[in-house]
């Protein structure tokens, strides 16, 4: 298929009476989304005068109208900015005025915040989702959706800017494709998947992997409606059959500490959107043998998937495994060299899945984009048997008398200390060493916290160049939107501390 929309339409066709989409007790089929996406669409186009490459942005929570939204922008020819829908109104407006988005689909819940975006964005059309159409009949979708092709933007999305302003990486309808075939071969997706959705629907993670993927191979969307409290969560899981769980760590931590006799529908486990501790891998398997749970990695800069164990195995733990389909993946210096296998360097990329650039920003394209390679950020290296291991993020590097040491590494030997919930490492500066590694942690329910004990415990697995000099607890570690340990925020309490 040539684009999204089209292919979207082409699976509707064939399976227009299935279930598209679980929502708690109700379901919504192939052709019900379609029909009310080409309506959407339609609307966009004759209402709001949206032309083929308008942006156009999605500031919803996770909710089934965000496919519909979704599908309608891409029908109408139209690029999608799904917007993080825990931004407050300045960073929505920031947003918005970089993008250049002009008509923006909200709920009528966040009227005032909206309010507040459009005085930010003189011109600012806004569609609620009450004003949706309702469709009497078949709808097709506008012209506008045939004339763009794979090379045509499709999705703008914004990096989640954990160090300075978010920034637009360009998706292509070819890229977002090239992402669905790859993750298709790789994960073994049939029609009758079903994908347990949980994470918010605006991070790149959950738009190729649980939306893009089953609804362009005729499987189905299990949409949580929330994950608070787990047992609610779980259940909904179990009584729609979710059968691929693509999730973060933390999700796995939780799923790991069911009760004997609670036994999950589940065929496969996909954790992603971070590092997955080898103690929640030990714990998940387990409790849960018959379901593998294979790590992965990816950035929104690659549509977003890279690399992930198979799920026939071998799954190796503490690797990301092989690249994906049709996806290259070399480690290089900071001259470009490709170095050999076990040697640490930057983890780079290079496929169909890669994006354009970032959008209005020359220099930071120029940056990443180096001589037909993307260049991460993260640290690893190549093994002899082609899998990959991330070390660490190039920017979370810490140099104590100038030895690299990767946190990470820490951080997998602080979870092994019971009673031990999160872990994350960041590094201060010292007069003597230039810098240390402190940790940050936070606890299982009712565990009475040892310094000492961790720090003894840290003594007998690393150097002692790598020993943290103290270790700090939280009630919880501070996040991101979508689950990310947000250690810029870790650094800034060090500053108010000293």
């Amino acid at each position: 298929m040539q684009n999204l929309a089209a292919a979207f339409a082409a699976s509707a066709s064939v399976h227009s009476d299935k279930p598209a989409l679980y929502w708690g007790e109700s379901q919504f089929s192939y052709r019900h989304h379609a029909d009310h996406a080409a309506a959407l669409a339609q609307m966009l186009v004759t209402r709001l005068g949206v032309r083929p490459g308008d942006r156009v942005g999605i500031w919803l929570k996770n909710c089934p109208e965000f496919v519909t939204a979704l599908f309608g922008i891409l029908g109408a020819g139209a690029v999608v900015v799904p917007i993080n829908n825990f931004f407050k109104p300045g960073e929505v407006g920031y947003l918005i005025s970089d993008a250049g988005v002009d008509a923006l689909i909200a709920e009528s819940a966040t009227a005032a915040a909206c309010a507040e975006v459009a005085a930010l964005r003189p011109g600012l059309r806004v569609l609620t989702l009450e004003d949706f159409p309702v469709p009497s009949g078949r709808v097709a979708f506008p012209v506008g959706m045939t004339t763009r092709g794979r090379d045509d933007l499709a999705v703008l999305i914004y990096t989640s800017g954990t160090t300075g302003k978010p920034k637009g990486a360009m998706l292509t309808h070819g890229n977002l494709l090239h992402n669905v075939e790859s993750c298709r071969q790789v994960l073994q997706v049939v029609d009758f998947d079903r994908f347990v959705l949980l994470l918010p629907m605006f991070h790149s993670f959950m738009l190729t992997v649980c939306i893009l993927l089953p609804l362009l191979v005729g499987g189905s969307i299990v949409l949580i409606r929330s994950v608070h409290p787990p047992k609610a969560m779980i259940q909904e899981m179990l009584q729609n059959r979710g059968s691929i769980l693509p999730a973060m760590a933390a999700i796995f931590r939780v799923l790991a500490t069911l009760p004997a006799g609670l036994e999950l529908p589940l065929r496969l486990g996909l954790s992603g959107a971070g590092p997955l501790p080898a103690e929640i891998l030990r714990a998940f398997n387990e409790r849960h043998p018959d379901v593998p749970l294979i790590e992965g990695y990816g950035l929104s800069e690659a549509s977003p998937v890279v690399s992930v164990n198979p799920v026939a195995g071998p799954c190796i733990p503490g690797t990301i495994g092989p690249p994906i389909p049709d996806v290259e993946m070399t480690v290089q210096d900071d001259a470009g060299t490709i170095l050999p296998d076990g040697a640490d360097g930057e983890i780079c990329v290079r496929g169909g899945n890669v994006m354009l650039g970032y959008w209005n920003a020359p220099e930071k394209t120029a940056e990443t984009l180096v001589d037909g390679w993307l260049r991460t950020g993260d640290i690893g290296h190549r093994r002899p048997d082609g899998y990959y291991v991330i070390t660490d993020r190039k920017k979370d590097m810490l140099k104590p008398n100038g030895i690299n040491v990767y946190p990470r590494e820490i951080e997998e030997v602080i979870y092994r200390f019971k009673g031990v919930r999160e872990a994350a490492v960041v590094g201060e500066p010292c007069d003597r060493r230039g810098e240390r590694p402190v940790a940050f942690v936070s606890l299982d329910e009712g565990v009475v916290f040892d310094e000492k004990a961790l720090l003894v415990h840290l003594k007998e697995h690393l150097a002692d160049f790598k020993l943290p000099k103290r270790a700090m607890v939280l009630p919880a570690l501070p996040r991101n939107a979508t689950g990310k340990i947000l250690k810029t925020a870790l650094r800034e309490l060090l500053k108010a501390d000293a």
